[in-house]
């Protein structure tokens, strides 16, 4: 005789905690200051590579545009970042130590020494003066670029934050193709079409890590990958997709056509923009509801139980 299926005598348990409040903080950090800092960072570092790159095979204009991003998009990265902790002296405070263990201490020591020699290589490029520091200032921030690219991805990933934890080994990856676009965004805007081609290339290669990786953060996770397909976050994820696909497929043309390389250029610039604030958003979301830090930690109890 078979036995009799169980059948539950309770409703099925809805995952809250005690007094309704969430089982993590939300982040703590200001929108839109903290997204638009790691926007503008990973386009400042990617732009003092291909800068350093321009000059080492002879495109001075692709070069010029280049470091004016870098220094460019690393001070707005810096003022978002002081207007995100509300005290310039903050800042400073967080340059005392230097911790190896701590990615929040690590990337101010990035941040901090990047924008210097960012500006300095700038500067030199616009008056011509001390062309030499120019020139090592540039290497330097060349050199510096792909840390600034993905520090940011480390930064949240080392959190408690349960959807930016889960992804600590897709977020870099990510971060570092969609700061490859918003690079080439601002070249293809901005440096003239003979000397794109590069840009293009790397372009299609930010483009290809960049929807690898979104792929991989809106499936691979196992439940903490939803908030990166729903709601706010889910949309915005969506619409970079798309802005970046049409970016690809604009800058094949670039070269032939003006239009298509500022229609292009601007599309990759928005899909950045629009990754940033999708994975903030879906931190966010993340640490609202407590199912995200239950199940999955259920689901590691038992996993190490059966082994």
């Amino acid at each position: 005789m078979s036995p009799r299926a169980e059948r539950s005598m309770v409703d099925r348990a809805e995952f809250t905690s005690y007094y309704g409040r969430p089982i993590l903080k939300e982040p703590a950090w200001k929108q839109p200051d903290v997204p638009l800092y790691l926007f503008l960072g990973g386009l400042a570092g990617s732009s003092a590579s291909m800068s350093l790159l321009a000059e080492l095979t002879g495109r001075p204009k692709l070069a010029h545009v280049a470091k004016l991003a870098a220094a460019g998009g690393a001070s707005a990265s810096v003022v978002a970042l002081v207007h995100d902790l509300g005290k310039p002296t903050r800042f400073l405070h967080m340059l005392r130590v230097f911790k190896p263990t701590s990615p929040l201490s690590v990337g101010s020591w990035i941040l901090a020494p990047f924008s210097g020699v960012a500006a300095v290589s700038a500067a030199s490029a616009v008056t011509g003066v001390l062309p030499g520091i120019g020139r090592l200032a540039g290497i330097a921030a060349g050199l510096l670029g792909p840390a600034m690219c993905t520090y940011t991805a480390v930064l949240l990933s080392d959190t408690a934050t349960p959807s930016w934890h889960a992804a600590h080994g897709d977020l870099p990856i990510l971060f570092a193709g969609s700061a490859l676009t918003s690079g080439a965004g601002v070249a293809l805007l901005a440096a003239p079409a003979s000397e794109t081609g590069p840009v293009v290339r790397a372009a299609l290669v930010g483009t290809a890590a960049e929807l690898i990786a979104t792929h991989r953060l809106e499936t691979g996770l196992g439940l903490v990958s939803e908030p990166y397909r729903t709601g706010r976050a889910g949309r915005l994820l969506k619409a970079a997709r798309a802005l970046t696909a049409v970016g690809a497929g604009l800058s094949l043309a670039a070269r032939r056509s003006r239009p298509a390389a500022v229609a292009g250029g601007v599309a990759f610039l928005a899909a950045g923009l629009c990754t940033r604030f999708g994975v903030y958003q879906a931190g966010v979301e993340s640490a609202k509801d407590p199912k995200y830090v239950v199940i999955p930690q259920r689901a590691r109890m038992a996993e190490r139980d059966s082994s």
